[in-house]
């Protein structure tokens, strides 16, 4: 029996890339999971309970909270892109912070055991004169998670934001770079990138969805931010590189065929901080995961899905 098992779990963004993870992750352990997406539910034998919406009507957050009245309350939903354009100021402010600040608001009305919030890795860190986002969702996130810190301590809100680095792994949207690289390689085109210069502490997903997991019953923890990544970088060029050497292609990818995103800072995890709060390591290194994620892509393209057209450019 795990300390979940039985508990009623409410889950938002449970279709995305990390929310589809966690409900196969919490289903698995018997727990009872209401799952809340914007696009239309999913049919079948699905054991997650479903509903459509989001949490920037309030009204339906609110009704959804008062009658699933769930113990734990997992919020993964936004729109999540590190692209600058103003295009996304008013989508990412909707969709991560003002769903936010109704979530816990309504988690401090009606009270649930805990609330577990995903951070991001863009968001921006305390130091030097002036601290700015490098993109409309840093900034949401940002935001969004000050109003947390501000809720457990004014109002007890028994709120934990998790902050994954990297994730990467089966079922990523196709935008994403490594998608991306899988997915042109396999079709024969050379991927189209930036200079693949830049550093990223990468995790995969399964070893991301178990942090996710104990954040929501571990005791002591809230209040607290914490990382869940790898403690090490690698250059996109690495990993670009070891996804080559697991096809055997031949292909070079266009390193500057895309420009580089502003403000992009490099940033490592703290993995100290979730050894000691969560008592979690990861467990796949970044050969494995990236072994996996090209099986589960070749065998979604059937091989070699050329067929399908061209790849998507990553966000």
């Amino acid at each position: 029996m795990h300390e979940l098992t039985g508990q009623r779990v409410m889950e938002t963004g449970a279709r995305g890339f990390l929310g589809s993870h966690l409900c196969s992750g919490l289903s698995a352990l018997g727990v009872e999971v209401y799952g809340l997406s914007r696009t239309n539910p999913p049919s079948g034998t699905d054991a997650v309970r479903w509903s459509q919406g989001s949490l920037e009507d309030r009204s339906l957050a609110g009704s959804l909270l008062r009658a699933v009245k769930p113990d734990v309350v997992f919020h993964l939903a936004g729109h999540v892109t590190a692209a600058p354009e103003a295009e996304h100021v008013l989508t990412t402010f909707g969709s991560l912070l003002v769903s936010t600040v109704n979530l816990l608001t309504l988690a401090a009305e009606t009270g649930c055991r805990r609330v577990v919030l995903a951070g991001s890795l863009t968001e921006p860190q305390a130091g030097g004169d002036e601290v700015v986002p490098g993109s409309p969702y840093a900034a949401a996130k940002w935001a969004g998670n000050a109003y947390a810190r501000m809720f457990h301590q004014l109002y007890g809100t028994p709120v934990v934001i998790v902050r994954p680095f990297m994730a990467y792994g089966p079922r990523q949207d196709r935008r994403k770079l490594i998608p991306h690289v899988i997915r042109s390689l396999l079709q024969g085109h050379p991927p189209r990138l930036s200079g693949g210069h830049w550093r990223a502490d990468w995790g995969y997903v399964s070893d991301v969805i178990e942090g996710f997991i104990q954040a929501a019953h571990r005791p002591g923890v809230d209040g607290r931010t914490i990382d869940l990544g790898t403690g090490t970088l690698h250059s996109i060029q690495e990993i670009v590189g070891q996804i080559a050497g697991l096809l055997n292609s031949p292909l070079e990818p266009l390193y500057g065929s895309r420009a580089e995103r502003p403000a992009e800072q490099v940033r490592i995890a703290n993995v100290a901080g979730a050894a000691s709060m969560l008592g979690w390591t990861p467990k796949t290194s970044l050969a494995e995961g990236l072994k996996q994620t090209v099986d589960w892509y070749r065998q979604e393209l059937g091989g070699t899905g050329r067929s399908l057209g061209d790849a998507s450019g990553p966000d």
